[in-house]
């Protein structure tokens, strides 16, 4: 499949992704910007999710009803999110109003006018979000998982904490959004039926005078892994389990995803799914995934479990886990590689997969892996090359969190 991805580094460090689609007329704006949440300050945890809802309530002459108004006359489906290492905002629409829409993000990027009577209703939310999580188990499991398997400041979250929350003032929200959100670093990708040298132009004319901006440090500290029980007098046990892996720069990184998709695919048939449900009736919902930073990857397995069977259904988790490297059948293989080309060919049609895919490339690996190059990697997948990744990343020292009623012990 022919692709075609332009790409331009403007003088202060933008980075300008453009991805040609012809069999479609809609477009999609994505930018990734270096302000995830492992950036905070570490007494203003959460800073970074106020500054991305805070971008949408006002940006250089409009307000947050005009701005609003302003992406729905365009028909711009939009918004934000933050994660561990970046900012990102993105938002879709009829692929002749990019130009129209890329003026409106410029403003939110470079001139958001961050209202000081905007901010308590703000923090406000992010505080009733981060409350819900005790309502969601399997979420909190998940946050408090990475707290103990990553270091600092690697383990944050992008909900903060209340006293974080609540230690941000307008002058720091500021401040963070001059130190923080700078070009250098950034990525502008774009994946529709639009024009390259239009878009280039535009984003020269646009984000040109972007100040470059020192590069905050966010080295990690020296950190082991610790399990942990967390007490919930809740009838179900919710279960989390970390694996350290590899990342999507590692030349094995295809063979974790085939460790993965054997272990859990999107199909019924897989080991977690068949032997802790289907055979066993354990828990409703089980399942395993990899996670990619810059320089090391996650594989996770997570269940949740009525309070007296929790042991068993970690036994018999960890069993199969274990069993991976003992040996994979034929059938197993061919599953999972179908259902990597599902997603692969399914990114195809969708600009916001294609625009948000670009910008991952670029920044785990500084440069973009063509349909060919990733079809190869999945077609080369096979029962030795996964085999090789399972003995060689062995699921043998977990990192364990339990939330419920009583701690869960590690089998040997």
């Amino acid at each position: 499949m022919k692709q075609d991805v332009n790409h331009f580094t403007l003088p202060n460090g933008l980075t300008i992704l453009a991805e040609r689609m012809d069999h479609v007329r809609s477009a999609t704006v994505s930018f990734l910007i270096p302000g995830g949440c492992s950036y905070d300050p570490p007494d203003q945890l959460g800073m970074g999710a106020i500054l991305a809802e805070m971008l949408s309530r006002g940006a250089g002459e409009r307000d947050a009803e005009q701005l609003s108004l302003a992406f729905d006359r365009l028909g711009v489906d939009h918004g934000e999110t933050v994660g561990l290492l970046n900012m990102g905002l993105f938002g879709g629409t009829l692929a002749r109003n990019v130009p129209f829409a890329l003026e409106l993000f410029a403003d939110m990027v470079l001139r958001p006018t961050l209202p000081e009577e905007e901010l308590e209703s703000v923090q406000s939310l992010l505080i009733q979000d981060l409350q819900g999580l005790e309502d969601s188990p399997q979420d909190k499991v998940m946050i408090e998982l990475r707290k103990r398997y990553y270091p600092s400041p690697l383990n944050r979250d992008r909900c903060g904490s209340e006293d974080g929350i609540e230690a941000v003032t307008i002058a720091s929200l500021r401040n963070h959004h001059r130190k923080q959100l700078r070009p250098n670093g950034t990525i502008l990708s774009i994946a529709g039926n639009i024009d390259w040298s239009m878009i280039r132009d535009k984003a020269e004319e646009l984000f040109g005078d972007w100040p470059m901006a020192e590069v905050t440090k966010n080295t990690p500290t020296d950190g082991v892994p610790t399990s942990e029980h967390l007490h919930k007098e809740t009838q179900q046990t919710q279960i989390a389990i970390a694996f350290p892996s590899v990342p999507m720069s590692h030349p094995a990184y295809f063979a974790a995803r085939g460790a993965v998709g054997v272990l859990s695919s999107s199909g019924m048939s897989s080991r977690l799914f068949t032997e802790v449900r289907e055979k066993r009736g354990l828990c409703y919902s089980v399942y395993a995934s990899h996670e990619t930073l810059k320089d090391r990857g996650t594989i996770y397995a997570c269940a949740g479990s009525r309070a007296e069977r929790a042991q068993e259904t970690l036994d018999v988790m960890l069993a199969e886990l274990r069993r991976l490297k003992d040996g994979i059948e034929i059938d197993e293989i061919d599953r999972m590689r179908a259902s990597l080309k599902t997603s692969l060919i399914m990114q195809q049609e969708s600009t916001s997969a294609r625009a948000g895919a670009i910008a991952r490339d670029w920044y785990h690996l500084g440069r973009v892996r063509s349909f060919d190059e990733t079809q190869r990697e999945i077609d080369g997948l096979n029962v030795s090359a996964v085999l090789d990744y399972a003995s060689a990343f062995p699921f043998e020292t977990p990192t364990l969190v339990t939330l419920g009623p009583a701690p869960l012990v590690l089998p040997a």
